[in-house]
């Protein structure tokens, strides 16, 4: 997630004009140029009343932030051991049946593989039923956004953020996350939640907390668009793998995926 949200800084930096917002300083300050902001780009006073009103500055999210180090120091053996064992495979495996439906649409629309799918879901959050974290993703962002290192990324996941619950997709309770300000069983940030989200449901509202078609889907989608191609291999060196630096830029991660994959289907 740290190189995903390097890689969206860079993309931010060369397409993104300032923001309004000016960071560090007094926080409540800069809530209320934020606040501005969004209600420049179209977000309603209601939203950004209920969203950010009273929003505190939590110092142990940016305590997070700066002691991420070494996350991927382990070799690829080490690292693939504590995340996809036998339980995981077997778990994965029964929600490749329990949704072979599902997975099958979703691969013929999008061109992605059941196994591909299903080894994010379960590393990402054990198939929705693990941790999706448990912090108020407008705290998070607002306090990250404040923080000078990254205020643009993080200004623009906020007002990504509020897009979502003005879309009605998410309802602020609902907004609930981790500390880079990552939402559902598949951990999107705001902005690509915006980008990529897909109403696979037919409900009218994307919903990657609680709807498993919009959950795989919009993950699909995310994929696709990046150039995942249908029928092709996707292990290291391959097109497929390259196409899933949009997932996660680390390379052990992806070879994760890769090999939790093949599990899943007896490889």
């Amino acid at each position: 997630m740290l190189l995903r949200l390097i890689a969206l800084l860079f993309a931010l930096t060369l397409a993104t004009p300032s923001f309004a917002a000016r960071c560090g300083g007094d926080f409540n300050t800069f809530v209320a140029a934020m606040s501005a902001e969004a209600a420049a780009a179209g977000i309603s006073q209601g939203v950004i009343s209920q969203a950010l009103g009273g929003v505190q500055q939590d110092m142990a999210v940016l305590n997070f932030d700066r002691r991420q180090r070494g996350t991927f120091n382990k070799s690829f053996e080490q690292y693939v051991s504590t995340r996809v064992g036998s339980g995981r495979i077997n778990g994965g495996r029964a929600m490749m049946q329990r949704h072979a439906a599902l997975l099958s649409r979703i691969e013929r629309q999008f061109g992605v593989p059941p196994q591909i799918l299903v080894a994010i879901w379960g590393l990402e959050t054990d198939f929705g039923k693990g941790d999706m974290g448990r912090l108020p993703v407008f705290r998070v962002l607002a306090t990250m956004a404040h923080d000078c290192r990254r205020t643009e990324l993080f200004q623009a996941e906020l007002l990504a953020a509020l897009k979502i619950v003005q879309r009605g997709d998410l309802g602020l309770r609902d907004m609930i996350g981790a500390y880079a300000g990552e939402i559902g069983q598949t951990q999107f940030l705001p902005s690509s939640y915006i980008k990529y989200g897909v109403d696979f449901d037919g409900d009218g509202h994307v919903d990657l907390r609680h709807s498993v078609p919009d959950v795989l889907a919009s993950t699909a989608n995310l994929l696709h668009t990046s150039g995942f191609k249908s029928g092709a291999p996707y292990g290291e060196g391959t097109a497929n793998f390259e196409a899933m630096r949009e997932w996660n830029r680390a390379t052990i991660y992806r070879k994760t995926i890769a090999y939790f994959a093949d599990q899943l289907v007896g490889r």
